[in-house]
């Protein structure tokens, strides 16, 4: 994949949030129309054969694209949200992070059995929030799930795609 365009329009931020960190900022996607009609079709292209159901975007910046991707293959959204976000019962999963541990939570009736779930998020490092989002869906024991990312940074020392070795996962771009 790594679609010109989307490397063209990536903003990388040294040493935010802390020095040694080289943050690749997805808004600068997010707000460039031609940039998101990309990702929406490559992601369409990618997911449109097989039977998604659910996408879970994971907060806040894998709403985004959960969202427009679900409306083009016809699936509903769950949001993967922080502690105390979601108004109903919970389930919740606690991972480490590149800075600290971190907690998510999705409602207990978010996914059912026969749904087909992408779990869907713009970044790939540790890959400690992904792996998170995948225990709580594991939960539901949907039929089938996948794993996408906006980016996925290897170039860092990052190991996060060890996690995702017997997971079918994709990644628009790698760095």
């Amino acid at each position: 994949m790594n679609n010109k365009t989307l490397i063209e329009n990536l903003r990388c931020i040294q040493d935010f949030p802390r020095k040694g960190i080289n943050f690749r900022d997805v808004t600068t996607l997010y707000k460039n129309a031609e940039c998101m009609k990309i990702m929406v079709d490559e992601l369409y292209e990618i997911y449109k054969d097989k039977g998604i159901t659910k996408i879970v975007g994971i907060e806040s910046r894998g709403f985004i694209m959960a969202a427009a991707l679900a409306v083009k293959l016809g699936a509903g959204v769950v949001l993967a949200r922080k502690p105390g976000k979601l108004p109903s019962t919970v389930i919740k999963e606690s991972f480490s992070k590149e800075y600290g541990v971190d907690t998510i939570e999705m409602h207990i009736d978010a996914i059912e059995p026969n749904d087909v779930v992408l779990i869907h998020d713009d970044l790939l490092a540790t890959g400690g929030t992904a792996k998170a989002a995948y225990k709580l869906v594991q939960y539901f024991h949907p039929k089938k799930v996948y794993i996408n990312f906006i980016i996925e940074i290897r170039d860092e020392g990052l190991h996060g795609r060890d996690l995702f070795k017997d997971i079918e996962y994709t990644a628009l771009l790698t760095t």
